[in-house]
């Protein structure tokens, strides 16, 4: 099984700490370590796709909608300058969202004088357990981030 189908298990069997809300195509969860504040990720409830062109078109764009919420979502909770996405799969290809919240300085001097993608960080700094949150701090986020879909989706999957 795949990692983002055993986090999925976890939802299911509700021993996943970073999980905050079923939506139609997918599961939000917030990121477990957060060098990035407010990362969230939004997970495929299917792992029989590894690719967006691969599902028939309404599906598709429900998904592409959904993730977009989420998207805004987290900016209205975490306040970031900006929004970035990634639906990448060589790691694990299952279908699934990283919306990182990014603020100037974020990824130090690493990059281009300190601009550029977050896989321009060091991963063993992005993936410390010093980014991890604490439960007070995941509690705290998954609620702004559970409000903030609340508004955007009146709490409906």
């Amino acid at each position: 099984m795949c990692l983002i189908c055993d986090r999925i298990e976890m939802i299911k069997n509700g021993t996943n700490p970073y999980f905050v809300r079923e939506l139609k195509t997918g599961y939000v969860v917030i990121g477990d370590n957060q060098h990035f504040y407010g990362y969230t990720l939004f997970l495929y409830k299917d792992h029989r796709y590894t690719e967006l062109f691969q599902m028939d078109m309404e599906e598709r764009i429900t998904f592409m909608k959904e993730m977009s919420i989420v998207a805004e979502a987290a900016s209205r909770a975490f306040e970031p300058e900006k929004m970035n996405y990634e639906l990448l799969g060589m790691g694990d290809a299952h279908l699934h969202w990283h919306l990182y919240p990014r603020r100037t300085g974020d990824i130090g001097n690493y990059g281009n004088n300190g601009k550029g993608p977050v896989w321009w960080y060091p991963m063993e700094k992005m993936y410390s357990d010093e980014c991890r949150p604490s439960t007070e701090d995941l509690i705290s986020m998954k609620n702004k981030l559970g409000e903030e879909l609340d508004r955007l989706i009146g709490g409906k999957a």
